[in-house]
């Protein structure tokens, strides 16, 4: 989740912010060459794991209090998804038909139909999967509770086990 939500971040920080500043051809073409770039093995392991395994620490959650935390990052990130997947996808897919650059009769128009609505919905999914993370952090923090002072300890961690030079 940290890693999707990373990526949408600097998307909305630094990426867009720079191209921003870019002529028309040249905004479109590195935009084009980033969106294939993306497509890869590594990041959709990323982008559907952070859905996959958060689903299944849902499920395996499913009678601890933690849950209802791990439930709530499972919906912001299932909206980051929908959104990435009926907003973002499709506008990459129009710039990428829109073909070579350096061919566009009016690169202005292509750049207007684009920059301003990936950028907008780029920023709710930084900020959905961001709350998604904050979401998991808490789920950690009350699964983390609720294996309190009865819990069994490790005795790696155990202070008494010895020096930290044994460890």
């Amino acid at each position: 989740m940290g890693l999707i939500a990373g990526t949408f971040y600097i998307f909305a920080c630094g990426v867009m912010p720079g191209l921003a500043r870019s002529s028309d051809r040249a905004y479109i073409e590195v935009m084009q060459d980033i969106n294939a770039a993306f497509e890869n093995a590594v990041f959709f392991a990323s982008f559907m794991g952070a859905l996959l395994i958060t689903a299944v620490a849902a499920w395996m959650l499913r009678r601890d209090p933690a849950r209802w935390w791990v439930l709530a990052a499972l919906l912001a990130y299932f909206l980051t998804f929908v959104l990435t997947v009926t907003v973002n996808v499709p506008l990459n897919d129009e710039l990428a038909d829109a073909g070579d650059p350096a061919k566009i009769a009016d690169p202005a128009a292509v750049r207007a139909d684009f920059e301003d609505t990936w950028v907008a919905w780029n920023v709710v999914r930084a900020l959905l999967s961001t709350l998604a993370l904050g979401l998991l952090v808490r789920a950690l923090v009350v699964f983390g509770r609720g294996r309190g002072a009865g819990a069994a300890q490790s005795a790696y961690l155990d202070p008494a086990a010895g020096s930290s030079a044994s460890r």
